[in-house]
């Protein structure tokens, strides 16, 4: 057992609420993702000032494929857009970039850019950010598991540490907290094999209102929790 004294190194979030902010303000479901986007620069700023290691943030999920083509579209658009636009403050806050998911889907503009985006930070030594993108914690241990059948690895040699290395990014640390913004209590196919024993934090406050204040208010609630980890 131990209690949480320091912040969490890892944090995970689940970023929910933009058609809802933009319904309740009359405007478009475009303008709430643009306003999205801006929260993903406030809470990536937010999150090297805390001295978080880790900030993984779900972006686009293997379910969000079957929105609109319409909506589908502008959101690539966007997320292609932003890596090229947030580039400089990338490098300017020493934030190192990634992306995990079945990225072979995303088209060919967001591909080009998110590898010049993560070639051009690798040496950076801050806060990693890494964008979930075309990504389902079900497709990710599945592809892992093809990857493992593959190589017809036996049965018995086959440990936790050993699967992790198949997993979409055998680096990634388990997250020490998961936030859920807008309202909703469920991790939604998220990180399904690293979230075993993190900390779950959920929030009404909708994504694009989430700023540098409700970071700190989950960080807080997280120390004073104690973690067991299956212990007494």
């Amino acid at each position: 057992m131990s209690k949480n004294a320091d912040p969490p190194r890892y944090i995970a979030v689940v970023m929910d609420g933009n058609g809802r902010w933009a319904k309740q303000r009359g405007l478009k479901r475009t303008q709430g993702h643009e306003a999205g986007a801006e929260s993903v620069r406030r809470i990536v700023r937010a999150a090297s000032e805390l001295a978080i290691r880790e900030l993984t943030l779900y972006a686009f999920s293997t379910e969000n494929w079957s929105r609109s083509r319409t909506e589908v579209k502008f959101l690539m658009g966007l997320l292609e857009r932003q890596l090229v636009e947030q580039r400089e403050e990338i490098m300017e806050q020493n934030v190192s970039f990634s992306a995990i998911g079945n990225l072979s889907k995303l088209p060919a503009g967001v591909r080009r850019e998110l590898a010049k985006t993560t070639e051009m930070s690798r040496r950076n030594t801050g806060l990693h950010a890494r964008l979930a993108l075309s990504y389902g914690g079900r497709p990710e241990i599945l592809d892992a598991i093809a990857r493992l059948c593959a190589e017809n690895r036996p049965r018995r040699k086959i440990t936790e540490k050993q699967f992790r290395k198949y997993l979409y990014d055998p680096a990634m640390h388990d997250p020490d907290l998961l936030i859920r913004t807008g309202g909703e209590k469920r991790i939604s196919n998220f990180l399904l094999w690293q979230v075993s024993y993190t900390e779950l934090y959920f929030t009404d406050v909708l994504w694009p209102d989430f700023g540098k204040a409700d970071l700190e208010a989950a960080i807080e609630d997280y120390k004073k929790r104690e973690r067991r980890f299956g212990g007494l």
